[in-house]
Parts: C-alpha cells; sequence; structure tokens
C-alpha cells in the first residue's frame, strides 16, 4: 500500500485518537481492482479534499459521528422523507449514505461544461424533429428512430413549443468510466425526478455538518432553483403568472420530493383534476372559481397527461390540454414529447449530430451504442451479443428480460436468452447494443467503515432567459453491491449528496427575493378545490380521533381504582361502549370482551375503520396530499403519533395502561389543534380545516348527547357525558345544586358560550362561511350558507326544556347535510365544482 494514502500530511491539527481513527479507515479501504476510485487515485494518493473531509470527521469525538448522523437520519424518518419503488405501495423511508460524492471546482466545471452542450444539443434536436424535420429528410437520423418512440407526439407535429422551449429541465445522467472521463449514461427530459430529493440531501447532511460544510467552501443549490423558477415565470405571457407543478398524486413514487419541491419554490401543487380547459386556456379549480393557470410544471408522463389525445385511461391527466397547448394559452414544461431524446436508438447518432448543429464534437461521450434499427449496427450487435449489454431502445414496457434495464446475456438463464433474440429477431429497432462501462466508486461508510461503491450522478440543468444553468451538485446514486452495472434504486441503493466545491468562501444563498418590486399581497389566494376538500376531511378525521380517545380515556378509567376515575354503572358502560360500536371503534363481540380489550380494539384494531389507528392513518393520507400545506412540525407529530399506534392489537393492557395511551395520544392531537390555531395564517385553507373540526364537534356531541342524556338519563350518565364534552368544571361553576337533565343538554347543546357546544360551533360554522368567495356577486346565499341559516335559527330559538331526543337528531342530520352542501359547493365532486361557464373575475 503506497505510504502517501495514510500520510495525513495535510491533518496536523488531529489528535493521537483522531489519526488512528482516520489512518484505519484509510488503510482499511480496498478499492475494487481495475475500477477508478474516488478516494484513491491510481497512483495511490488521496485528493486532498477528501483527506480534509475525512479528517474533520476523525476529529470528531468517538462516536459522534456516528451520532450526528443518526440525529439527520432520524430527521428524515420524522419528516416523512420518502420514496416508493415501482409497483410497490410501500413508502419508504429515504436511504442517505452520510459521506457525500465531493467533486472540485475544475472537475465540475468540465462536467458543467459537458452537461450545458449536451442539453443545448438535444433542444435543437427536439426543435428540427417537431419542426422543419431537416434531420430525418437529409438522413442524419433514421426516421424509425424517431416515429418508432412511444414517446414521439405527433400530434404536436408542427407546434411551436410552450415558451419557447421544449426542455425547461434537463437531466443527465453520469459515470466515471475506467479512462477516468465522465461518460453520459441516459438523459431525461421526460419529466426529470430527483432534484428535490438532492435539495433534501443537501439539508440532511449540511444540518449533520454545519461547520464543515462551510469550511469547505461547498456550493450552494438555492441560487439554481431560483434560476430555474425565474426561467418558468420568464416562459409565460404576463408578469407574475400563476405557476403549477402537476403531480401524479400521492401515490407516485416519488411524491415528497414533488410536494417539497413545490413548498420550496412557491409553486401550486395540483392534480390533473385540480385543472379543467376553457376555450384554450387552462384553469384550476379553486373554491373561488376558475383562475387561469399560466405555466404547468408537469410530473406527469406524457401519455398520460391528455385521455382526449393521448392515453384515454388516464385518470391523472386534464382533457384538452393538448388544445390549450395548441392555442399558445398555457406553457406545459418539459413540453410534452422531450421525453423523446431518452430514447437509447438516439445516442449513437449524438456524436455526428453535436458536429453538424453545435460545430464541436461531444465535450461528455455517449457510452458506446449500436442501434439494431439499422442493418450494419445490427451485425456488430450480433456477433458481439455475449459482451455487450442488450437495452430498449425505446422508453416503455419493452422485453420482460429488460424491464430493469440493460442486461447481458451471460445473466439471464438459456430460456430468457432464447426468448429475447427471438424478440429482436421480430423487431429489431426495438433493441440497442452498449459497451459495458464498469463505473467508478466512491466511498460509502457501511459497518463502521469505509467501502468503495459504485454511483451514477444525475446531473441538471435549467433553461433561464441567461440560458442553460447547471445545478452545483446533483443527485448521486450509490449501489450497494459490488457490481457496477447494478445502480437501481430498487436493488438496495442509497443516495447521497454532491458537494461542488469552491476555490473560494461561498456566499449563503437563499431563494428570498434580492429585489424590492415583489408586489406585497394581503388576500387569501386561490385555494384549488382538492385542497379544500382535503383540509375539511383532516379536520374532521382529526376531531373524530379526538372524541374516540375521549370515550377510551373514559372506558379505561371506569374500572380504575382512583380518586380520579370515573366510576360509572354498568348501564352508563353499556352505552359507553354502544358509542365506540355505533362509531365503528370496535366491533359487537370486542363490545362484550373485557373493558381492558374493548379499550384495546379501539385503541389499535386496524380493521375498524373508527378505531384511533385507522383515523389518524386516515388523517395521515390525507395531509399527505397536501404536504406543502403544512408545517414541518405538524407533519412530524402525525408521523409520531401513527407510528406509536400501529402494529399494536394484540397487546394486552391494563387500565392504566390503556388510559395512558389514550391521554398521551390526546395530548398530541391537542398540540396539532393548537399548531393550527396558533400558526396557520386565517386565509381559506385553515377556515376549511376548523370547519371540518366543527360539523365533526356538532355531530359528535349530538350523538352523546342523544345516547346520554336521553329520557331515561342516570346521573351517571350525565356525569359521562359532562366529561367526555370537556364541560364538568363550567357546569359545575355554574349549576351548585347538581347534575340535572336540562342543564346538561343546555350547556351541551345550546350554550352559545361553551366551546364545545353546538350552538358554539354553529356560530363559529357561520363567520366561517361569510369569509368564503361565492362564485356570484348578486349578494344572495349560497346553498351552504341558506343550510346553516336554518339551522342556526333552529338552535337559537330552541327552549332548553322543550329540548329532547328528536329535536337534538334534527340538529345532527342538519349538520350532515351542511357538510354535504360544503362539499357540493367547494369540492371536486361537486355539482358546483366546475361551473360550465367562466365565472366572473377569472384571472
Amino acid at each position: 500500500m503506497p505510504p502517501e494514502r495514510s500520510a495525513l500530511r495535510v491533518q496536523p491539527f488531529l489528535d493521537s485518537g483522531a489519526q488512528a481513527r482516520l489512518r484505519g479507515w484509510l488503510d482499511g479501504y480496498r478499492p475494487l481492482a481495475g475500477v477508478p476510485d474516488e478516494l484513491v487515485r491510481p497512483d495511490g494518493t488521496t485528493p486532498e479534499a477528501w483527506l480534509r473531509f475525512l479528517g474533520a470527521l476523525a476529529a470528531f469525538p468517538s462516536g459522534e459521528f456516528e451520532d450526528r448522523f443518526a440525529l439527520a437520519t432520524r430527521h428524515i424518518r420524522d419528516s416523512g422523507v420518502s420514496h416508493r419503488i415501482y409497483g410497490d405501495d410501500t413508502e419508504r423511508t429515504w436511504p442517505l449514505s452520510p459521506l457525500p460524492l465531493i467533486l472540485g471546482e475544475d472537475e465540475w466545471a468540465r462536467i458543467a461544461a459537458g452537461v450545458e452542450q449536451r442539453a443545448t444539443l438535444l433542444e435543437a434536436v427536439l426543435n428540427d424533429v417537431y419542426g422543419e424535420g431537416k434531420l430525418v429528410a437529409e438522413g442524419r437520423l433514421p426516421a424509425a428512430a424517431v416515429t418508432g418512440s412511444a414517446d414521439f407526439v405527433r400530434a404536436l407535429r408542427g407546434v411551436p413549443p410552450s415558451g419557447g422551449r421544449h426542455m425547461h429541465l434537463y437531466a443527465a445522467d453520469l459515470g466515471r468510466g475506467p479512462d477516468g472521463r465522465w461518460w453520459v449514461l441516459d438523459d431525461r427530459a421526460q419529466a426529470p425526478s430527483g432534484a428535490g430529493y438532492a435539495l433534501e440531501n443537501r439539508m440532511v447532511l449540511s444540518r449533520a455538518f454545519p461547520n464543515l460544510f462551510n469550511a469547505m467552501n461547498v456550493q450552494r443549490l438555492a441560487p439554481f432553483f431560483s434560476d430555474f423558477r425565474a426561467g418558468l415565470a420568464a416562459s409565460a405571457h404576463r408578469s407574475d403568472p400563476r405557476i403549477c407543478l402537476l403531480t401524479p398524486g400521492p401515490f407516485s413514487e416519488t411524491y415528497f420530493e414533488q410536494a417539497h419541491l413545490a413548498r420550496y419554490l412557491g409553486l401550486l401543487l395540483v392534480e390533473g383534476d385540480d385543472l379543467v380547459v376553457r376555450d384554450g386556456q387552462a384553469y384550476i379549480r379553486t373554491i373561488a372559481g376558475l383562475k387561469r393557470a399560466d405555466v404547468i410544471w408537469r410530473r406527469v408522463d406524457a401519455d398520460f397527461i391528455d385521455p382526449l389525445e393521448m392515453n384515454s385511461a388516464s385518470q391523472l391527466g386534464v382533457p384538452g390540454l393538448f388544445e390549450a397547448i395548441r392555442a399558445g394559452g398555457v406553457v406545459v414544461s418539459n413540453m410534452p414529447g422531450s421525453g423523446l431524446i431518452e430514447s437509447r436508438a438516439l445516442l449513437g447518432f449524438l456524436p455526428a449530430l453535436s458536429n453538424h448543429l453545435l460545430g464541436e464534437p461531444l465535450k461528455l461521450p455517449n457510452v458506446a451504442t449500436w442501434w439494431c434499427g439499422q442493418p450494419a449496427e445490427r451485425r456488430i450487435v450480433e456477433q458481439q451479443i455475449n459482451s455487450l449489454a442488450i437495452a430498449r431502445a425505446f422508453t416503455g414496457p419493452g422485453h420482460p428480460a429488460l424491464a430493469r434495464g440493460p442486461r447481458m446475456m451471460s445473466d439471464l438463464t438459456p430460456a430468457e436468452q432464447a426468448d429475447l433474440r427471438a424478440a429482436m429477431n421480430l423487431r429489431p429497432l426495438d433493441f440497442v447494443g452498449q459497451e459495458v462501462v464498469r463505473l467508478s466508486t466512491t466511498p460509502a461508510w457501511r459497518d463502521g467503515a469505509l467501502q468503495p461503491s459504485p454511483f451514477v450522478l444525475r446531473v441538471y440543468a435549467a433553461a433561464t432567459p441567461d440560458g442553460w444553468k447547471i445545478m452545483p451538485g446533483g443527485f448521486c446514486r450509490v449501489s450497494d453491491q459490488r457490481d457496477a452495472r447494478a445502480i437501481s434504486m430498487g436493488e438496495g441503493a442509497q443516495a447521497t449528496d454532491v458537494w461542488v466545491l469552491s476555490d473560494q468562501p461561498v456566499e449563503s444563498i437563499s431563494l428570498l427575493a434580492h429585489r424590492d418590486n415583489v408586489k406585497v399581497r394581503r388576500i387569501m389566494g386561490h385555494l384549488p378545490s382538492r385542497a379544500a376538500d382535503n383540509l375539511f376531511w383532516l379536520g374532521r378525521y382529526l376531531e373524530r380521533a379526538e372524541a374516540t380517545l375521549r370515550l377510551v380515556r373514559s372506558l379505561s378509567t371506569s374500572l380504575m381504582d382512583s380518586d380520579a376515575a370515573l366510576h360509572a354503572s354498568g348501564e352508563t358502560l353499556c352505552r359507553l361502549q354502544a358509542l365506540l360500536i355505533d362509531w365503528g371503534a370496535i366491533d359487537k363481540e370486542a363490545g362484550s370482551r373485557k373493558v381492558t380489550e374493548a379499550a384495546c380494539s379501539a385503541l389499535h384494531d386496524e380493521a375498524a375503520y373508527g378505531s384511533v389507528v385507522s383515523l389518524i392513518r386516515s388523517a395521515r393520507r390525507t395531509a399527505s396530499s397536501m404536504r406543502e400545506r403544512l408545517s414541518e412540525d405538524f407533519w412530524k407529530l402525525l408521523l409520531n403519533l401513527e407510528s406509536r399506534l400501529r402494529n399494536r392489537q394484540n397487546d394486552v393492557l391494563t387500565e392504566a395502561e390503556s388510559l395512558a395511551r389514550a391521554e398521551a395520544a390526546l395530548q398530541t392531537l391537542a398540540t396539532l389543534s393548537g399548531l393550527t390555531q396558533e400558526n396557520m395564517n386565517r386565509v381559506a385553507g385553515w377556515r376549511f380545516l376548523d370547519m371540518g373540526r366543527r360539523i365533526e364537534r356538532g355531530v359528535n356531541t349530538c350523538r352523546i348527547v342523544r345516547q346520554l342524556a336521553g329520557p331515561d338519563a342516570t346521573l351517571d350518565d350525565l356525569d359521562l357525558l359532562l366529561d367526555l364534552v370537556d364541560s364538568q368544571i363550567t357546569y359545575r361553576s355554574r349549576y351548585l345544586e347538581g347534575i340535572a337533565l336540562t342543564p346538561v343538554r343546555d350547556l351541551t347543546i345550546l350554550d352559545p358560550f361553551n366551546p364545545r357546544s353546538v350552538a358554539f360551533q354553529v356560530e363559529t360554522l357561520k363567520t366561517h362561511l361569510a369569509a368564503l368567495p361565492t362564485l356570484q356577486d348578486d349578494g344572495m346565499p349560497e346553498e351552504p350558507s341558506r343550510q346553516l341559516i336554518r339551522l342556526a335559527s333552529l338552535v337559537e330559538t330552541e327552549d332548553a326544556a322543550a329540548l329532547g331526543v328528536p329535536e337534538i337528531l334534527t340538529f345532527e342530520q342538519m349538520l350532515m347535510t351542511l357538510s354535504n352542501a360544503v362539499s357540493d359547493r367547494y369540492f371536486l365532486q361537486g355539482s358546483n365544482a366546475t361551473p360550465t361557464k367562466k365565472q366572473g373575475g377569472l384571472a
């Protein structure tokens, strides 16, 4: 082993313990034979930047490095940073490596220049293919290499690209080959992913090692995202445009990233149902009617983006969107059809096209690729089939043996080889042969040691008014396998940050505007109907979970031998359990078992739709559809609560244990309620969240009062009722004579000053509805307001002495009718959700 690797010549500040740790890491590192490595040069030396970084880690007291990263990893888990593997519905915690990929300024300049050149070239190719078509006409590009791709959108041939360009965001997957040069492995333009994860990787590692991050002059990512957003805005037809991020929805493999980017960039996160096309313009369905969408950054593949002209079975897209693109009424980024450049069939033609279109050779070479759609290239592939990787020429399903990427024939079974050869003979244009390049390795931290791991670096280019801007960093995937060809998240890869170093101190930059010409606003904004729907039901789920927890708490204390216990009669306990059964928290069989078993079921039975864990799970799923609208603190608390409740249905609990769990969950829900009340702006989103809470609380109160304050109610029943609606203190301070039926009904139903009463919920709902926008400016109340006026008049004029179960049932039914009216007016499924004609004041 060359002595330079462990000389520590640039680490004189390290104490003996740190030097020993660093020496042990370096001496124990074994690069793969014949493969370039980022930590160890061919001459055996270690780059100075890596020595500085590893020396700083070694300088931490023993175990602190691991502790710091463990905290960062916990932040990932608590914040719900996740991804899905295609075909798997399970959300997986984001796998982040603690060691970044470190690149020097000079090397990065060469990478950036190559990626910028490639983006320029591919934009020119797209302009020609969808425009004049000279490349095909002159024989520089075979027609079958274009039309054979499912990503070629014939419907947009001859249509000028929206916003003046086909690509606003381009990505290239790079690997360092055996010769030390960077090679382009793949191009990404359909809907490039990973930029949001790169941003999250940076946030996590800079949080774990803030001083080290600054000391090494790591270039910031924020300017790139600022430039990208400015490029999107500049492509619109008016100043201060409304920009949307079109997502496939919360079941997308990268939904976390999409929500994260929408929040970070200040974009409106929308799904296909949130948008509608009218007269060649795209609009967002909002609670105030249709509002203009100027720019749509799509994360939906082109095949699914317009069911009228592409995949008719798609439920992810916007009917008529191509019509709006042709009319120039909306900018769609990237332009549908830009995914054509992801075709491997084009790779072999790019060197010649670069010389023809740009007048210069490629600065970053392709992996050598032979498209079987040409006779000569097909013969080469056939002759060298055992030494080449066989891959799909075009994106899409393709041959099942190639579903996970390029494969060597030697990796396949004899039957798979025969089947693949038959498919290649039948449709050779669907296949390419590629040179097998073993990628370089970078150190990864596993089992307390540095281990060489193959990696792929995805670099991003954003189109701006000043040209292409390259992200100084990227999205790096590090394989946990020794085979450098096996780079796939589905095969156990980790992600890591990419540190591009600067020779000079780097200024701290954020996305805050550096100019003071931003127009100040204090308006409510335009809340999409889907977001209003989700917020409304989030409020209902959380309130229902709280009410159920109060029932469980009372059930748990009923048999406890303590001064604080609620000593209820057997009949009262039966009514309490009847409520849990009616609410779906437990089944009838559980209700007949021991109280402790019923309490445990109500808390943890995931099969019961009304159990606490099921309600919290529903709340979390609803919240996940609008993560960009919820604070990190709110999300962490909700995830933590769900994790504490899940997979506990088989626990055997005492009364004290079930009580402790119920009270702990109630405290978390109280914290969530406090966050929404104290931290959310009093705009439409908060109002829908609170309206959901108020309607649910009113309905639950009616149900509890009907069950426990009927004509045959006992003192135990009324005492339990006051406890469930948190009105014990108010009642006992107001009525010194003791508990009586009529005062209890009045306090819980008709008292407008009791925040738990039905009357209080009705008054609060009146305030919310009055503050929401209307579709018509005629001064007439809309249906939700009319329903609420009827309910309020009954509640306000009801005589407490005459109030009985039938009247309370009427209030409950009217609250449910009000809920339906709110849904019908404001949410997507309602008949008034998408007006058939433009409303006044369309922006």
